[in-house]
Protein backbone atom coordinates (compact mmCIF):
# COMPACT_ATOMS: atom_id res chain seq x y z
CA UNK A 1 0.00 0.00 0.00
CA UNK A 2 2.74 2.57 0.83
CA UNK A 3 4.40 1.79 -2.51
CA UNK A 4 1.09 2.32 -4.30
CA UNK A 5 0.57 5.69 -2.57
CA UNK A 6 4.05 6.74 -3.62
CA UNK A 7 3.35 5.68 -7.20
CA UNK A 8 0.11 7.66 -7.29
CA UNK A 9 1.86 10.69 -5.83
CA UNK A 10 4.57 10.47 -8.46
CA UNK A 11 2.00 10.20 -11.26
CA UNK A 12 0.06 13.20 -9.89
CA UNK A 13 3.23 15.22 -9.60
CA UNK A 14 4.18 14.42 -13.18
CA UNK A 15 0.67 15.30 -14.38
CA UNK A 16 0.73 18.63 -12.54
CA UNK A 17 4.13 19.38 -14.01
CA UNK A 18 2.87 18.58 -17.49
CA UNK A 19 -0.16 20.80 -17.05
CA UNK A 20 2.01 23.62 -15.74
CA UNK A 21 4.34 23.23 -18.68
CA UNK A 22 1.39 23.40 -21.07
CA UNK A 23 0.09 26.51 -19.33
CA UNK A 24 3.45 28.18 -19.84
CA UNK A 25 4.00 26.87 -23.38
CA UNK A 26 2.64 29.35 -25.96
CA UNK A 27 2.32 26.53 -28.47
CA UNK A 28 -0.34 24.88 -26.30
CA UNK A 29 -2.66 27.80 -27.02
CA UNK A 30 -5.16 29.67 -24.89
CA UNK A 31 -8.36 27.64 -24.69
CA UNK A 32 -10.22 30.80 -23.67
CA UNK A 33 -9.49 32.49 -27.02
CA UNK A 34 -10.25 31.18 -30.49
CA UNK A 35 -9.78 32.48 -34.02
CA UNK A 36 -12.73 32.33 -36.42
CA UNK A 37 -12.94 33.08 -40.13
CA UNK A 38 -16.23 34.06 -41.75
CA UNK A 39 -17.04 34.30 -45.44
CA UNK A 40 -19.92 36.62 -44.54
CA UNK A 41 -17.54 39.56 -44.81
CA UNK A 42 -19.76 42.40 -46.03
CA UNK A 43 -19.37 45.33 -43.67
CA UNK A 44 -22.86 45.38 -42.16
CA UNK A 45 -22.99 41.59 -41.81
CA UNK A 46 -19.53 41.48 -40.25
CA UNK A 47 -20.51 44.10 -37.68
CA UNK A 48 -23.57 42.09 -36.68
CA UNK A 49 -21.47 38.93 -36.36
CA UNK A 50 -19.11 40.78 -34.03
CA UNK A 51 -22.12 41.45 -31.80
CA UNK A 52 -22.92 37.72 -31.78
CA UNK A 53 -19.33 36.93 -30.81
CA UNK A 54 -19.47 39.40 -27.93
CA UNK A 55 -22.62 37.70 -26.67
CA UNK A 56 -20.92 34.30 -26.98
CA UNK A 57 -18.00 35.61 -24.91
CA UNK A 58 -20.36 36.94 -22.26
CA UNK A 59 -22.01 33.51 -22.01
CA UNK A 60 -18.87 31.34 -22.08
CA UNK A 61 -15.86 33.51 -21.24
CA UNK A 62 -14.27 32.44 -24.56
CA UNK A 63 -12.83 35.36 -26.53
CA UNK A 64 -13.29 35.28 -30.31
CA UNK A 65 -10.95 36.87 -32.84
CA UNK A 66 -13.22 37.21 -35.89
CA UNK A 67 -11.79 37.79 -39.36
CA UNK A 68 -13.72 38.31 -42.61
CA UNK A 69 -12.40 36.35 -45.60
CA UNK A 70 -13.16 36.63 -49.32
CA UNK A 71 -14.44 33.33 -50.70
CA UNK A 72 -12.14 33.47 -53.71
CA UNK A 73 -9.07 33.96 -51.52
CA UNK A 74 -9.87 31.20 -49.04
CA UNK A 75 -8.15 28.23 -50.75
CA UNK A 76 -4.81 30.02 -51.04
CA UNK A 77 -5.14 31.53 -47.58
CA UNK A 78 -5.71 28.05 -46.13
CA UNK A 79 -2.53 26.77 -47.78
CA UNK A 80 -0.50 29.72 -46.49
CA UNK A 81 -1.95 29.56 -42.98
CA UNK A 82 -1.45 25.79 -42.74
CA UNK A 83 2.22 26.23 -43.63
CA UNK A 84 2.59 29.00 -41.06
CA UNK A 85 0.60 27.18 -38.35
CA UNK A 86 -1.95 30.01 -38.17
CA UNK A 87 -5.17 28.30 -39.28
CA UNK A 88 -8.32 29.37 -37.43
CA UNK A 89 -10.29 27.16 -35.07
CA UNK A 90 -13.56 27.43 -37.01
CA UNK A 91 -14.79 28.77 -40.35
CA UNK A 92 -18.35 29.89 -41.17
CA UNK A 93 -20.23 30.48 -44.42
CA UNK A 94 -18.46 27.76 -46.44
CA UNK A 95 -20.17 26.66 -49.69
CA UNK A 96 -20.37 22.98 -50.58
CA UNK A 97 -17.46 22.94 -53.03
CA UNK A 98 -15.11 24.48 -50.48
CA UNK A 99 -16.18 22.01 -47.80
CA UNK A 100 -15.17 19.16 -50.13
CA UNK A 101 -11.93 20.89 -51.03
CA UNK A 102 -10.97 21.39 -47.39
CA UNK A 103 -11.83 17.78 -46.68
CA UNK A 104 -9.47 16.68 -49.47
CA UNK A 105 -6.79 18.88 -47.89
CA UNK A 106 -7.49 17.29 -44.48
CA UNK A 107 -8.22 20.71 -43.00
CA UNK A 108 -11.62 20.08 -41.44
CA UNK A 109 -12.46 18.02 -38.37
CA UNK A 110 -15.33 15.71 -39.37
CA UNK A 111 -15.55 14.14 -35.91
CA UNK A 112 -16.20 17.55 -34.38
CA UNK A 113 -18.93 18.33 -36.93
CA UNK A 114 -20.56 14.97 -36.22
CA UNK A 115 -20.58 15.61 -32.49
CA UNK A 116 -22.19 19.02 -32.95
CA UNK A 117 -24.94 17.61 -35.19
CA UNK A 118 -25.58 14.80 -32.70
CA UNK A 119 -25.88 17.21 -29.77
CA UNK A 120 -28.15 19.59 -31.66
CA UNK A 121 -30.25 16.66 -32.86
CA UNK A 122 -29.95 15.22 -36.35
CA UNK A 123 -33.77 15.17 -36.83
CA UNK A 124 -33.84 18.97 -36.43
CA UNK A 125 -31.90 19.40 -39.69
CA UNK A 126 -33.19 19.15 -43.26
CA UNK A 127 -32.08 15.67 -44.43
CA UNK A 128 -30.84 16.96 -47.79
CA UNK A 129 -28.58 19.51 -46.04
CA UNK A 130 -26.95 16.75 -43.99
CA UNK A 131 -26.60 14.49 -47.02
CA UNK A 132 -24.84 17.18 -49.05
CA UNK A 133 -22.40 17.87 -46.22
CA UNK A 134 -21.51 14.21 -45.64
CA UNK A 135 -18.97 11.90 -47.21
CA UNK A 136 -20.12 8.37 -46.51
CA UNK A 137 -20.68 8.20 -42.76
CA UNK A 138 -18.49 11.27 -42.07
CA UNK A 139 -20.33 14.50 -41.29
CA UNK A 140 -17.86 16.94 -42.83
CA UNK A 141 -19.54 20.16 -41.70
CA UNK A 142 -22.51 21.57 -39.82
CA UNK A 143 -24.92 22.98 -42.44
CA UNK A 144 -26.15 26.42 -41.46
CA UNK A 145 -28.35 27.87 -44.19
CA UNK A 146 -29.35 27.68 -47.84
CA UNK A 147 -30.26 29.72 -50.88
CA UNK A 148 -31.80 28.49 -54.12
CA UNK A 149 -31.79 29.37 -57.81
CA UNK A 150 -35.43 29.99 -58.71
CA UNK A 151 -37.41 30.94 -61.79
CA UNK A 152 -39.17 34.26 -61.20
CA UNK A 153 -41.98 35.10 -63.61
CA UNK A 154 -44.60 37.79 -64.23
CA UNK A 155 -47.86 36.35 -62.96
CA UNK A 156 -49.86 39.21 -64.49
CA UNK A 157 -48.44 38.65 -67.98
CA UNK A 158 -48.99 34.91 -67.72
CA UNK A 159 -52.61 35.41 -66.68
CA UNK A 160 -53.24 37.88 -69.50
CA UNK A 161 -51.86 35.39 -72.03
CA UNK A 162 -53.69 32.43 -70.50
CA UNK A 163 -50.42 30.64 -69.74
CA UNK A 164 -49.75 28.08 -67.03
CA UNK A 165 -46.99 28.67 -64.50
CA UNK A 166 -43.58 27.67 -66.01
CA UNK A 167 -43.09 24.54 -63.94
CA UNK A 168 -42.00 22.28 -66.81
CA UNK A 169 -39.76 22.47 -69.85
CA UNK A 170 -42.83 22.57 -72.10
CA UNK A 171 -44.61 25.36 -70.23
CA UNK A 172 -41.37 27.32 -69.93
CA UNK A 173 -40.66 27.06 -73.67
CA UNK A 174 -44.23 27.99 -74.59
CA UNK A 175 -44.29 31.00 -72.28
CA UNK A 176 -40.92 32.25 -73.54
CA UNK A 177 -42.16 32.06 -77.13
CA UNK A 178 -45.54 33.67 -76.56
CA UNK A 179 -44.27 36.50 -74.34
CA UNK A 180 -41.44 37.51 -76.69
CA UNK A 181 -42.48 40.52 -78.76
CA UNK A 182 -43.71 44.10 -78.47
CA UNK A 183 -40.39 45.19 -76.96
CA UNK A 184 -40.30 42.40 -74.38
CA UNK A 185 -38.34 39.13 -74.17
CA UNK A 186 -39.80 35.94 -72.82
CA UNK A 187 -36.79 35.38 -70.56
CA UNK A 188 -33.37 36.83 -69.86
CA UNK A 189 -30.92 33.95 -69.56
CA UNK A 190 -27.34 34.06 -68.28
CA UNK A 191 -24.63 33.69 -70.97
CA UNK A 192 -21.60 35.30 -69.30
CA UNK A 193 -18.51 33.11 -69.95
CA UNK A 194 -16.62 34.67 -67.03
CA UNK A 195 -19.15 34.06 -64.25
CA UNK A 196 -20.15 30.90 -62.37
CA UNK A 197 -23.70 32.33 -62.37
CA UNK A 198 -24.07 31.03 -65.94
CA UNK A 199 -23.02 27.53 -64.93
CA UNK A 200 -25.37 27.67 -61.93
CA UNK A 201 -28.30 28.66 -64.15
CA UNK A 202 -27.55 25.75 -66.49
CA UNK A 203 -27.32 23.34 -63.54
CA UNK A 204 -30.65 24.58 -62.19
CA UNK A 205 -32.41 23.56 -65.40
CA UNK A 206 -30.36 20.38 -65.77
CA UNK A 207 -31.31 18.99 -62.36
CA UNK A 208 -34.97 19.29 -63.32
CA UNK A 209 -34.43 16.81 -66.15
CA UNK A 210 -32.15 14.35 -64.35
CA UNK A 211 -29.06 15.62 -66.19
CA UNK A 212 -26.02 14.92 -64.01
CA UNK A 213 -22.43 16.11 -64.32
CA UNK A 214 -21.02 12.66 -63.48
CA UNK A 215 -22.36 9.16 -62.96
CA UNK A 216 -21.93 6.88 -59.94
CA UNK A 217 -18.48 5.82 -61.20
CA UNK A 218 -17.34 9.44 -61.50
CA UNK A 219 -17.40 9.55 -65.31
CA UNK A 220 -18.52 12.83 -66.92
CA UNK A 221 -22.00 12.26 -68.37
CA UNK A 222 -22.94 15.51 -70.05
CA UNK A 223 -23.49 13.47 -73.24
CA UNK A 224 -26.52 11.70 -71.75
CA UNK A 225 -29.99 12.01 -73.36
CA UNK A 226 -31.17 13.95 -70.31
CA UNK A 227 -28.41 16.51 -70.74
CA UNK A 228 -29.00 16.73 -74.50
CA UNK A 229 -32.60 17.76 -73.81
CA UNK A 230 -31.52 20.37 -71.24
CA UNK A 231 -28.81 21.82 -73.47
CA UNK A 232 -31.23 22.02 -76.40
CA UNK A 233 -33.71 23.99 -74.32
CA UNK A 234 -31.05 26.33 -72.93
CA UNK A 235 -29.68 27.07 -76.40
CA UNK A 236 -33.16 27.68 -77.82
CA UNK A 237 -34.11 30.06 -75.02
CA UNK A 238 -30.84 31.98 -75.21
CA UNK A 239 -30.85 32.36 -78.98
CA UNK A 240 -34.52 33.03 -79.66
CA UNK A 241 -36.23 34.46 -76.58
CA UNK A 242 -33.52 36.24 -74.57
CA UNK A 243 -31.69 39.52 -75.25
CA UNK A 244 -28.68 39.25 -77.55
CA UNK A 245 -25.14 39.70 -76.33
CA UNK A 246 -23.57 38.56 -73.07
CA UNK A 247 -26.10 38.48 -70.25
CA UNK A 248 -24.55 38.76 -66.80
CA UNK A 249 -25.75 38.37 -63.24
CA UNK A 250 -26.55 42.10 -63.28
CA UNK A 251 -28.14 42.43 -66.72
CA UNK A 252 -30.46 39.48 -66.18
CA UNK A 253 -31.81 41.13 -63.04
CA UNK A 254 -31.96 44.59 -64.63
CA UNK A 255 -33.91 43.29 -67.61
CA UNK A 256 -36.57 41.73 -65.39
CA UNK A 257 -36.69 44.74 -63.07
CA UNK A 258 -37.18 47.07 -66.05
CA UNK A 259 -40.14 45.04 -67.28
CA UNK A 260 -38.20 44.05 -70.40
CA UNK A 261 -38.43 40.30 -69.77
CA UNK A 262 -41.18 38.07 -68.45
CA UNK A 263 -38.93 35.57 -66.66
CA UNK A 264 -35.51 35.33 -65.07
CA UNK A 265 -33.55 32.57 -63.33
CA UNK A 266 -31.88 34.10 -60.28
CA UNK A 267 -31.00 33.30 -56.71
CA UNK A 268 -33.39 33.97 -53.86
CA UNK A 269 -31.20 36.97 -52.97
CA UNK A 270 -33.38 38.71 -55.56
CA UNK A 271 -36.38 38.77 -53.22
CA UNK A 272 -35.51 41.83 -51.15
CA UNK A 273 -34.43 43.79 -54.22
CA UNK A 274 -37.64 42.83 -56.03
CA UNK A 275 -39.53 44.38 -53.12
CA UNK A 276 -37.69 47.69 -53.48
CA UNK A 277 -35.71 47.34 -50.27
CA UNK A 278 -32.28 48.03 -51.76
CA UNK A 279 -31.50 51.37 -53.41
CA UNK A 280 -28.70 50.18 -55.69
CA UNK A 281 -30.98 47.53 -57.26
CA UNK A 282 -34.44 49.03 -57.49
CA UNK A 283 -37.18 47.82 -59.87
CA UNK A 284 -37.49 50.31 -62.76
CA UNK A 285 -40.51 48.98 -64.68
CA UNK A 286 -42.98 51.64 -65.94
CA UNK A 287 -45.46 50.72 -63.20
CA UNK A 288 -42.78 50.72 -60.48
CA UNK A 289 -42.38 54.50 -60.24
CA UNK A 290 -45.85 54.91 -58.77
CA UNK A 291 -45.91 51.49 -57.09
CA UNK A 292 -42.48 50.26 -55.84
CA UNK A 293 -43.98 46.89 -54.89
CA UNK A 294 -45.61 46.29 -58.26
CA UNK A 295 -43.13 43.62 -59.35
CA UNK A 296 -43.02 41.78 -56.03
CA UNK A 297 -46.81 41.64 -56.00
CA UNK A 298 -47.02 40.46 -59.61
CA UNK A 299 -44.18 37.95 -59.57
CA UNK A 300 -44.42 34.24 -58.98
CA UNK A 301 -41.67 31.79 -58.07
CA UNK A 302 -40.94 28.29 -59.36
CA UNK A 303 -38.32 26.38 -57.36
CA UNK A 304 -37.70 23.64 -59.93
CA UNK A 305 -38.56 23.26 -63.62
CA UNK A 306 -39.23 19.62 -64.50
CA UNK A 307 -38.03 18.17 -67.78
CA UNK A 308 -39.62 15.27 -69.69
CA UNK A 309 -36.95 12.82 -68.46
CA UNK A 310 -36.55 14.25 -64.99
CA UNK A 311 -39.02 12.50 -62.74
CA UNK A 312 -39.17 14.22 -59.35
CA UNK A 313 -37.02 17.32 -59.79
CA UNK A 314 -34.81 18.78 -57.11
CA UNK A 315 -33.92 22.41 -56.58
CA UNK A 316 -30.54 23.87 -57.42
CA UNK A 317 -29.08 25.80 -54.53
CA UNK A 318 -26.23 26.23 -52.12
CA UNK A 319 -25.79 24.98 -48.59
CA UNK A 320 -23.34 26.97 -46.48
CA UNK A 321 -21.76 25.46 -43.40
CA UNK A 322 -19.62 25.79 -40.30
CA UNK A 323 -16.54 23.64 -39.86
CA UNK A 324 -14.16 23.00 -36.98
CA UNK A 325 -10.56 22.97 -38.17
CA UNK A 326 -8.49 19.84 -37.65
CA UNK A 327 -5.87 20.13 -34.91
CA UNK A 328 -7.38 23.34 -33.57
CA UNK A 329 -9.10 24.11 -30.25
CA UNK A 330 -11.90 21.69 -30.92
CA UNK A 331 -13.84 22.09 -27.67
CA UNK A 332 -14.28 25.88 -27.83
CA UNK A 333 -14.83 25.69 -31.60
CA UNK A 334 -17.66 23.20 -31.10
CA UNK A 335 -19.17 25.44 -28.42
CA UNK A 336 -19.16 28.37 -30.83
CA UNK A 337 -20.76 26.40 -33.67
CA UNK A 338 -23.48 25.07 -31.35
CA UNK A 339 -24.17 28.62 -30.17
CA UNK A 340 -24.39 29.89 -33.76
CA UNK A 341 -26.84 27.09 -34.60
CA UNK A 342 -29.06 27.60 -31.55
CA UNK A 343 -29.23 30.81 -29.49
CA UNK A 344 -27.66 32.95 -32.24
CA UNK A 345 -29.26 31.12 -35.16
CA UNK A 346 -32.06 33.65 -35.80
CA UNK A 347 -29.47 36.45 -35.78
CA UNK A 348 -27.31 34.50 -38.26
CA UNK A 349 -30.29 33.96 -40.59
CA UNK A 350 -31.18 37.60 -40.13
CA UNK A 351 -27.97 38.68 -41.87
CA UNK A 352 -29.86 38.12 -45.15
CA UNK A 353 -33.17 36.23 -44.71
CA UNK A 354 -33.85 36.32 -48.47
CA UNK A 355 -30.76 34.16 -49.04
CA UNK A 356 -30.42 32.35 -45.74
CA UNK A 357 -33.17 29.81 -45.40
CA UNK A 358 -32.95 27.72 -42.23
CA UNK A 359 -31.64 24.18 -42.72
CA UNK A 360 -32.31 23.56 -39.02
CA UNK A 361 -36.07 23.90 -38.67
CA UNK A 362 -36.20 24.06 -34.89
CA UNK A 363 -35.05 22.34 -31.74
CA UNK A 364 -36.41 19.32 -29.84
CA UNK A 365 -38.71 21.55 -27.77
CA UNK A 366 -40.10 23.47 -30.77
CA UNK A 367 -39.56 21.66 -34.10
CA UNK A 368 -40.59 24.71 -36.19
CA UNK A 369 -38.97 27.41 -34.05
CA UNK A 370 -36.39 28.66 -36.56
CA UNK A 371 -38.61 28.30 -39.63
CA UNK A 372 -41.29 30.39 -37.93
CA UNK A 373 -38.78 33.01 -36.77
CA UNK A 374 -37.22 33.21 -40.25
CA UNK A 375 -40.51 34.36 -41.82
CA UNK A 376 -40.62 37.33 -39.44
CA UNK A 377 -37.01 38.45 -39.87
CA UNK A 378 -36.58 41.85 -41.57
CA UNK A 379 -34.97 41.60 -45.01
CA UNK A 380 -33.39 44.33 -47.12
CA UNK A 381 -30.59 46.86 -46.98
CA UNK A 382 -31.78 50.48 -47.18
CA UNK A 383 -35.25 49.56 -45.96
CA UNK A 384 -36.07 46.44 -43.98
CA UNK A 385 -39.32 44.49 -43.90
CA UNK A 386 -40.16 40.89 -43.12
CA UNK A 387 -40.73 38.86 -46.29
CA UNK A 388 -44.07 37.76 -44.86
CA UNK A 389 -45.26 41.36 -45.27
CA UNK A 390 -44.23 41.46 -48.93
CA UNK A 391 -45.01 38.08 -50.47
CA UNK A 392 -48.16 36.00 -50.43
CA UNK A 393 -48.42 32.79 -48.44
CA UNK A 394 -48.02 30.54 -51.51
CA UNK A 395 -44.75 32.17 -52.56
CA UNK A 396 -43.38 32.09 -49.02
CA UNK A 397 -44.31 28.44 -48.63
CA UNK A 398 -42.49 27.59 -51.85
CA UNK A 399 -39.26 29.39 -51.06
CA UNK A 400 -39.13 28.44 -47.38
CA UNK A 401 -39.19 24.77 -48.34
CA UNK A 402 -36.23 24.82 -50.73
CA UNK A 403 -33.71 23.79 -48.06
CA UNK A 404 -35.29 20.35 -48.00
CA UNK A 405 -35.14 19.78 -51.76
CA UNK A 406 -31.73 21.15 -52.77
CA UNK A 407 -29.58 18.98 -55.03
CA UNK A 408 -26.17 19.58 -56.55
CA UNK A 409 -24.07 18.08 -59.28
CA UNK A 410 -21.19 15.78 -58.27
CA UNK A 411 -21.60 16.03 -54.49
CA UNK A 412 -23.58 12.84 -53.94
CA UNK A 413 -21.32 11.03 -56.41
CA UNK A 414 -18.34 11.97 -54.19
CA UNK A 415 -16.91 14.21 -56.90
CA UNK A 416 -17.04 17.48 -55.01
CA UNK A 417 -13.49 18.34 -56.02
CA UNK A 418 -14.58 18.31 -59.68
CA UNK A 419 -17.50 20.60 -58.89
CA UNK A 420 -15.09 23.04 -57.26
CA UNK A 421 -12.85 23.00 -60.34
CA UNK A 422 -15.84 23.53 -62.65
CA UNK A 423 -16.89 26.52 -60.52
CA UNK A 424 -13.42 28.07 -60.63
CA UNK A 425 -12.36 27.26 -64.21
CA UNK A 426 -15.81 27.94 -65.74
CA UNK A 427 -15.79 25.44 -68.63
CA UNK A 428 -19.59 25.27 -68.68
CA UNK A 429 -20.06 29.03 -68.59
CA UNK A 430 -17.71 29.31 -71.57
CA UNK A 431 -19.54 26.55 -73.45
CA UNK A 432 -22.90 28.24 -72.85
CA UNK A 433 -21.58 31.60 -74.10
CA UNK A 434 -20.19 30.04 -77.27
CA UNK A 435 -23.38 28.16 -78.02
CA UNK A 436 -25.68 31.11 -77.27
CA UNK A 437 -23.71 33.25 -79.69
CA UNK A 438 -24.36 30.73 -82.46
CA UNK A 439 -21.17 28.70 -82.12
CA UNK A 440 -20.60 25.01 -81.43
CA UNK A 441 -23.36 22.83 -79.99
CA UNK A 442 -23.49 23.06 -76.21
CA UNK A 443 -23.57 19.31 -75.45
CA UNK A 444 -20.31 18.10 -77.05
CA UNK A 445 -18.51 21.31 -76.07
CA UNK A 446 -19.55 20.95 -72.43
CA UNK A 447 -18.63 17.25 -72.33
CA UNK A 448 -15.15 17.86 -73.75
CA UNK A 449 -14.52 20.87 -71.52
CA UNK A 450 -15.42 19.12 -68.26
CA UNK A 451 -13.52 15.95 -69.23
CA UNK A 452 -10.44 18.13 -69.63
CA UNK A 453 -10.97 19.67 -66.20
CA UNK A 454 -11.32 16.19 -64.71
CA UNK A 455 -8.15 15.03 -66.45
CA UNK A 456 -6.24 18.02 -65.11
CA UNK A 457 -7.33 17.08 -61.57
CA UNK A 458 -6.11 13.47 -61.86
Amino acid sequence: MPDRRVAVAVVMALLCAALAACAQDPSAGDLRRIKVWTLENLSDRFTRQQEMMRDFTARTGIQVDLQGIDEGQLPQLVVQSAAAGTLPDAIGGLPLALVRQLDAQEVLDADAAGRVVDRLGEPTFAPSALELTRNGDRQLAVPSDAWAQVLVYRKDLFEQAGLSAPTSYDTLRRAAAELTGDGRFGITLATDPADVFTSQTLEALALGNGCQLVDAEGQVRLDSPECATTFGLYTELARQYSPKGIQTVDTTRESYFAGQSAMVLWSTFLLDELAGLRDDALPTCPECAADPEFLSRNSGVVTSVTGPQGGEAGTFGEITSWIAVAGAKTGPAEQLIEYMMSDAYPDWLGLAPEGKFPVRNGDPDDPQRFTDEWARLPAGVDRRRPLVEVYDATTLEQISGVAGTIERWAITQDQGELLGAVASQLPLSQAVAESAAGGADLGPTAQDAVEQVQEDLS
